[in-house]
């Protein structure tokens, strides 16, 4: 946990978003900052209006889903830069004992461990351990199970990149409201409507395009960076299991060794026992002539 508290990418991060919360707090007061009107003018000059109470003035279903949707966002992004990184994932600690328990082959035990435990290491061997002996099964559980923690890492994040798409559809959507609500006011109008009266639709319009955009960049920011981490985290378990499950590879059978009737007599050799030898039949003298 201080390995993740101290990384300098994670607290840029976190300096991001309060960076974020903080100018969307103070964009009311900012735009107000100017010149009052000077004493005993027949009119004030209207004041522009901050970021923030624009939204607040412009608030229908489409702001509220936007609204949504961004507390959803964020809970999702500190939720994953939590949950993919090695300490969560890959623990060390885990990694150690399963291999002790593996020097040890002590493999009920290890079995226990790994059904319980619920790091990557761990989910991996466990399906290749019920498959033992046999190694190439072994190898194929582990592979499964792998791929279906990988699949499964990366649909977490998934959310993130359908928030992140959804984000400046909505932004359109409020955006061709905000232009109805123009055009109507310029027909009420007759056709000679005031700029001040249409301002208020096209400023409706822009809001929600600000909101959308607010929603997408952030979330499919993180989206890319959270998908590389965990395409990163997942090979490096991926060749750690893979490491773990050539220690604990059953001994395969030596062949049988060559039988003795198969083996050739060398010339000159002793024969062997059990094995004829082979003589040849003495050649027959012919009798003295007289």
């Amino acid at each position: 946990m201080r390995r993740y508290a101290t990384s300098k990418f994670r607290i840029a991060v976190l300096v991001g978003l309060v960076a974020v919360v903080v100018f969307l707090a103070s964009s009311s007061g900012i735009a107000q900052t100017g010149a009052t009107p000077a004493a005993g003018a027949t009119e004030a000059k209207q004041q522009p209006r901050g970021i923030m109470s624009l939204i607040l003035e412009n608030i229908d279903f489409v702001s509220i889903t936007i609204g949504v949707l961004s507390v959803t966002g964020l809970t999702l992004i500190i939720q994953g830069f939590i949950k993919i990184r090695a300490a969560a994932m890959i623990p060390e600690t885990s990694t150690n004992h399963i291999r002790d328990l593996i020097g040890r082959r002590e493999f009920k035990e290890l079995i226990d461990f790994t059904e319980n435990d619920p790091s990557f290491i761990s989910r991996s061997l466990n399906p290749a351990l019920k498959r033992a002996p046999s190694f190439s099964s072994m190898k194929e559980a582990m592979e499964t199970a792998v791929a279906e923690q990988t699949a499964d890492q990366f649909r977490k994040i998934e959310y993130l990149n359908i928030i992140g798409n959804l984000g400046p559809l909505l932004g359109l959507l409020g955006t061709v409201l905000g232009m109805i609500f123009a055009f109507q006011q310029l027909q009420a109008a007759g056709g000679d409507a005031k700029p001040a009266e249409l301002a208020g639709g096209i400023s409706k319009a822009l809001c929600h395009t600000f909101l959308g955009l607010f929603l997408a960049v952030p979330c499919l920011a993180v989206f890319g960076i959270q998908r590389t981490m965990v395409d990163r985290l997942t090979t490096q378990g991926a060749l750690i299991s893979e490491e773990l499950l050539l220690l604990i590879k059953p001994a395969e059978a030596k062949p049988a060794a060559a039988s003795a009737s198969a083996a050739a007599v060398r010339p000159g050799a002793t024969p062997q026992p059990g094995v004829p030898s082979v003589r040849k039949a003495p050649v027959p003298v012919p009798p003295p002539q007289a």
